[in-house]
């Protein structure tokens, strides 16, 4: 029996028209890539939550609250953000030039050099030290992430994916709170370790197809998206619009080349004044915004603190924080069943609705206690609580990234990358680190009416002006950007003749088991 390799060196010029049934095993090896990918959400949920309950501990232990003051849990919480800083730089560069797998082992090393100073940290400077060094992690989520998840993915199980390694990272913040409320803190670090033993299969990955498409490297491409994807209609469908438009892009680069005379800062005008460029990143970061502005993750992190105003004991605080992820995480997982049957944008603008609703009625029962109109109840404060949690975890929390990661163009597909990341990081560090502060001079129903009214903006704006994404391949989101919206009869023809004169390198005729 003809192996497949042996039927292509045969036939190499000869066009395969029978189709292939439909197989498990491009899911399963979809699976075995994003694998590592969540489980790095995962150890990032377990580092983010961290804080949350080694600050109390500490502060017990020491007897005092003076030993971590509000101003360094605040840099605890948010030191990973602005420690992203250089790394949303350096990782699209060394992606585009070294491919998809290299910010993941870099990643790798890193996790073990965090885990280790975290464990055997003796101070806060050195947890303030593994926090920095963690801005890796949400480097690489608003980076290698996105490439990762759009490029080995099919787009009918794209979104499964992003949602999915959304609610595994509040899988980690739960956990590291659980350990931290019945466990010394520093077992959250042992935990670390084991999940980085796993994450050596990221050396057994494939390169991206697109990534190879993009270097000129056809057939590697066409073999690697065949390994990922599977040879049916749609697959090939996908792989012979991503090699005619690479063949088409190289084509403009070696023209670019031979005429020098623009200017490396003219070219990066040219790049960013694109409205491929800077309407999708608008409503990326119109998304991000909208999920930050909401508190919800600040609201995580400084769960303890917050309970504690709502029901004045300790113990009952700890309760509230482990009820209250684990709502969260039910409720991400409700939205990964929705995200099958409803459109990315009824599901993320009607449940950030209802969650703003919910952080209206919160603050304005809150301010009816503080004018002492009504009496406080606990139980109706952790019900509002909850409500708010199930609502945003359904939308904003798991389509976030999932929407950033559709929306990211083809072209210049680093430095978007690496500007949205710069911007979407600066916007979560800004608001963990300003939260506690509003908490002081705003109290608490001032702090919710503020997520409440900025939520509201970020929901009206997003109505107006969000695409609808689900189960369209990249090029095809983009050309929503680009105002090419269908393929002309032209284009399509001119295909064709690119894949008759060029055979070698048509997807209907390279062939690989």
């Amino acid at each position: 029996m003809e192996t497949m390799e042996q039927l292509y060196e045969k036939d190499k010029f000869t066009t395969i028209t029978s189709a292939t049934k439909t197989s498990w095993k491009p899911l399963i090896r979809q699976m075995f890539v994003c694998s590592g990918v969540t489980l790095n959400y995962f150890i990032y949920g377990l580092f983010f939550g961290a804080p949350t309950v080694l600050v109390p501990q500490i502060r017990r232990q020491a007897n005092s609250t003076a030993a971590i003051s509000t101003e360094t849990m605040s840099w605890l919480l948010s030191g990973s953000c602005y420690g992203s800083f250089p790394w949303v730089l350096i990782l699209p560069i060394i992606a585009e030039r070294y491919g998809r797998k290299a910010p993941y082992i870099i990643l790798w090393i890193n996790t073990f050099v965090c885990v280790l100073l975290f464990y055997f940290s003796t101070t806060v400077t050195e947890l303030l030290i593994s926090g920095f060094l963690q801005g890796i992690f949400p480097a690489v989520s608003s980076t290698g992430a996105v490439m990762v998840l759009t490029e080995y993915t099919s787009p009918n199980y794209r979104g499964i994916f992003f949602t999915f390694k959304s609610a595994t990272f509040f899988w980690g913040v739960w956990i590291s709170n659980a350990i931290g409320t019945f466990y010394h803190w520093k077992n959250i670090g042992i935990l670390v370790f084991i999940c980085c033993i796993y994450n050596i299969s990221i050396l057994f990955w494939p390169e991206s197809p697109f990534w190879l498409a993009t270097n000129g490297r056809f057939e590697e491409c066409a073999k690697c998206h065949r390994w990922l994807k599977g040879d049916d209609k749609d697959s090939e469908e996908e792989l012979k619009q991503l090699i005619y438009s690479q063949k088409e892009n190289l084509r403009r680069k070696q023209e670019r080349q031979l005429n020098k005379q623009k200017h490396c800062a003219i070219k990066l005008y040219n790049s960013i004044s694109d409205k491929g460029f800077y309407k999708p990143l608008i409503f990326c970061l119109l998304t991000t915004c909208l999920y930050n502005f909401s508190g919800k993750l600040a609201c995580t992190g400084y769960s303890i603190d917050i309970f504690k105003t709502i029901t004045l004991s300790e113990s009952a605080a700890y309760q509230g924080m482990l009820v209250l992820d684990g709502v969260t995480v039910l409720g991400m997982y409700i939205g990964v069943f929705l995200n099958r049957f409803l459109k990315r944008r009824t599901l993320l603008l009607g449940s950030s609705s209802m969650g703003a609703m919910f952080l209206f009625i919160l603050s304005t029962y809150l301010y009816l206690i503080y004018l002492k109109f009504v009496l406080e109840n606990k139980y109706l404060t952790l019900f509002i609580l909850t409500g708010f949690s199930i609502a945003i975890s359904c939308g904003p929390m798991i389509l976030c990234g999932c929407l950033t990661g559709e929306m990211t163009p083809v072209k210049c597909r680093s430095l978007f990358i690496a500007v949205f990341a710069l911007l979407t990081n600066t916007v979560m560090g800004s608001i963990l680190k300003i939260f506690p502060y509003l908490f002081i001079y705003f109290n608490s129903h001032g702090t919710f009416f503020f997520s409440a009214v900025t939520s509201s903006v970020f929901i009206s704006i997003l109505y107006k002006v969000l695409p609808e994404t689900k189960n369209k391949t990249i090029l095809e989101i983009e050309k929503c950007f680009t105002d090419k919206n269908n393929v002309s009869k032209e284009e399509v023809e001119l295909i064709e003749q690119v894949c008759d004169k060029n055979k070698i390198m048509c997807p209907s005729v390279i062939h690989f088991e």
